[in-house]
């Protein structure tokens, strides 16, 4: 590991000032991803800016029902948290079916949101890969790339984002709040992350030295009915190859409100609009869940290797969407 200065922040406006003056300093908050990616010379900080201690730890509700989440909230707590559970059961369930219980108590909010994939050219600092070093080339187009992106994918590279939290808070509508160089600013979660594009190695919207704060969720009645479904190729302590956050509300037979995200098919959690666009006012059926899915994944371009992940999407929106109409019917 490439020797590295390490400094704990007092504050935001502190943690800050600090790493804009270290241009290759990193913020350090549970250190699950970054503290693996030094150890395997892909990140190399000079300088560790500690954040964990800040005083952004807390679930606290709005006057207006918001529930606003402190940056440094553990993913355990925030998967254990009775106003998450009963409000946002998509998340609860989504943190859950992430990493272990030791990791989920170290992981925390704003971090979770951070985490680079999981891509094995990425990780390996001997290969090509235009995230890690830009231009040099992307080594999984035709490698391996089983569990890569399906959606939103582009030459310079098809890597997928890790979180499972992020893609329940996609299909929440959550607001991100941070504090940079240039003040405050709010982002809402959708637009927090990219596509690669020309850039793959620019993973969000951030600029350096910008730190997460808070996330907002807003007092969605509908969220209470919400769920989160994880394909993976081992039942714990492995990343998606494909995962649905849902919130669905049904009325007589009808769908009144819909919202969807995927995760483990593109470089960001993937908001469905088109299906959602499809079904609101539509019948609950699982036909007409499997003709949104379909419509969704007609912007699909799989790879060779990965092509059995549109059929498995498309299968795990419908059978998502039916768990919860029938949570609704009984």
């Amino acid at each position: 590991m490439k020797p590295f200065r390490y400094q704990r922040a007092s504050d935001v406006p502190g943690a800050v000032r600090m790493l804009t003056q270290a241009p290759s300093g990193a913020f350090l908050a549970g250190g699950t991803n970054l503290v693996d990616l030094m150890r395997l010379g892909v990140a190399t900080p000079d300088l560790l800016v500690d954040v964990r201690r800040l005083a952004c730890d807390r679930i606290e509700e709005l006057p207006d029902g918001t529930l606003r989440i402190g940056a440094m909230v553990s993913n355990g707590e925030l998967a254990a948290d009775r106003s998450i559970r009963l409000r946002y059961p998509v998340l609860s369930q989504a943190l859950l079916s992430g990493a272990s219980g030791q990791l989920r108590n170290l992981a925390t909010t704003g971090g979770n949101l951070l985490q680079r994939t999981r891509c094995v050219y990425f990780q390996d600092a001997t290969t090509p890969c235009n995230k890690r070093e830009p231009g040099a080339g992307c080594s999984a187009r035709d490698g391996y790339h089983r569990e890569l992106a399906i959606l939103g994918w582009s030459q310079a590279c098809v890597a997928t984002h890790p979180s499972d939290m992020a893609v329940a808070l996609a299909a929440l509508d959550a607001v991100v709040h941070t504090r940079g160089p240039d003040g405050e600013r709010t982002i809402p979660l959708t637009e927090l992350h990219r596509l690669p594009g020309d850039e793959p190695e620019r993973d969000t919207v951030l600029h350096h030295g910008e730190l997460i704060t808070a996330v907002d969720l807003p007092p969605l009645a509908s969220a209470a009915r919400s769920g989160y479904r994880k394909i993976r190729d081992r039942a714990s302590y492995a990343f998606a190859l494909v995962s649905v956050a849902a919130v669905l509300e049904v009325a007589d037979g009808a769908v009144r409100d819909v919202r969807i995200s995927l995760g483990g098919v593109a470089h960001k959690p993937w908001r469905a609009t088109t299906a959602e666009e499809a079904l609101r006012g539509a019948p609950a059926t699982a036909e007409r869940f499997r003709a949104a899915a379909e419509a969704e994944l007609t912007a699909a371009r799989p790879l060779a290797g990965n092509a059995f992940k549109v059929p498995l999407t498309r299968n795990t929106v419908v059978a998502t969407l039916l768990d919860l109409t029938d949570e609704q019917q009984r």
